[in-house]
């Protein structure tokens, strides 16, 4: 495997949220993995077993903890997107945490295809988290909004 190719995969772990990353391509097998320490990352390679080694430095190696489930109603992402707060980029919020809210008021917008998608409030309550950062993509179904 050409090292630049090597090298440009090791930047991609390194930058990414993936902790692992394993690639073939013919008889060459290469695997990154992120941990903790901050020694010099180590590449080994075993010639007779093609499989490289590559571990890169500054990521969290410890056993991952799964977040905290916030308590409430959560208000999911019916698509793919990017997600708005505001209905326009100097407008203020649709709502902010502790707000009280009705069910079928605008919470939020999500572009999918150009496409301006308003997300309304499935259910009444309060605000108690917003899970998204304005501007950042969404998945279908991740939970956008905690209401209690």
């Amino acid at each position: 495997m050409d090292l630049r190719k090597l090298k440009t995969l090791i930047d991609l772990v390194a930058e990414s949220g993936i902790a692992e990353l394993e690639i073939t391509e013919g008889d060459d097998k290469v695997r990154i993995v992120k941990f903790s320490q901050s020694s010099a990352a180590p590449v080994v390679y075993a010639p007779e077993a093609p499989v490289a080694q590559v571990v890169a430095p500054g990521a969290g190696a410890a056993a991952p903890v799964a977040p905290a489930v916030p308590e409430g109603h959560a208000v999911k992402s019916p698509m793919v997107g990017t997600f708005y707060r505001a209905p326009s980029p100097g407008a203020a919020p649709f709502v902010e945490v502790g707000q009280t809210v009705k069910e079928g008021e605008p919470l939020c917008i999500i572009e999918a295809m150009k496409l301006l998608n308003e997300i309304e409030a499935d259910k009444s309550g309060v605000i108690k988290e917003i899970l998204i950062e304005n501007g950042g993509p969404v998945e279908y179904g991740q939970t956008l909004f905690v209401i209690g």
